[in-house]
């Protein structure tokens, strides 16, 4: 019998199995959510489970790796749209807050994951650092781009901000946090308030 593949050629029961991962893992947290159930919500059997994922925390790595390159594709979108280098830190800005409000009402999947794996040495938390390190970095090279004071401390500043930022949201409802936090974005990547220029 052959695999049957999706349009971006993988295997669709492989593809089922993450997203249906995905959406359980952030919506419920990673350790309440069993490969039994995961299995019966996409549809799979165990051993097609096992084929494409040896453990659950293979599966896990998987999801971060998805979230890491949705943010990954942001940053690209808003790089091809030619803008200018400070108008594109203002793009970035706007584009996390409009992320937070679309898709992560319920904190950050790398912090969340990160809470459930305690064992910095995980696979888990080594895919969470890798993610960290990259943002920070492409943050920073945004705000050399744009000329910022200093981009190193401004883009700390910015990950710190959007991590509060997160959960914020999460508790608070991102509409009460979304303006403190393009506000403090703004600052933080040396940025006039949204509106003055």
């Amino acid at each position: 019998m052959a695999t049957r593949t999706s349009s971006s050629g993988t295997s669709a029961a492989r593809d089922r199995l993450l997203a249906t991962a995905s959406e359980l893992f952030y919506r419920e947290g990673i350790h309440s959510v069993g490969v039994d159930r995961i299995v019966g919500e996409a549809g799979v059997t165990r051993a097609t489970f096992y084929r494409h994922f040896p453990s659950k925390e293979d599966l896990v790595e998987a999801y971060l790796g998805v979230e890491d390159a949705n943010i990954r594709a942001a940053f690209d979108a808003a790089e091809e749209t030619g803008a200018e280098p400070r108008e594109l830190v203002g793009l970035v800005i706007d584009g996390l807050a409009d992320d937070v409000a679309r898709h992560h009402t319920r904190g950050c999947p790398f912090i969340n994951a990160a809470a459930e794996y305690p064992d910095a040495d995980s696979g888990v938390r080594r895919a969470v650092a890798a993610h960290r390190e990259w943002f920070r970095s492409e943050l920073e090279h945004v705000l050399e781009a744009a000329d910022a004071a200093d981009p190193r401390l401004g883009a700390a500043e910015l990950v710190l901000v959007r991590d509060a930022a997160m959960v914020g949201g999460y508790l608070d409802g991102w509409e009460r946090v979304r303006p403190a936090f393009v506000a403090s974005a703004r600052r933080a990547a040396g940025l006039p308030e949204s509106g003055v220029e």
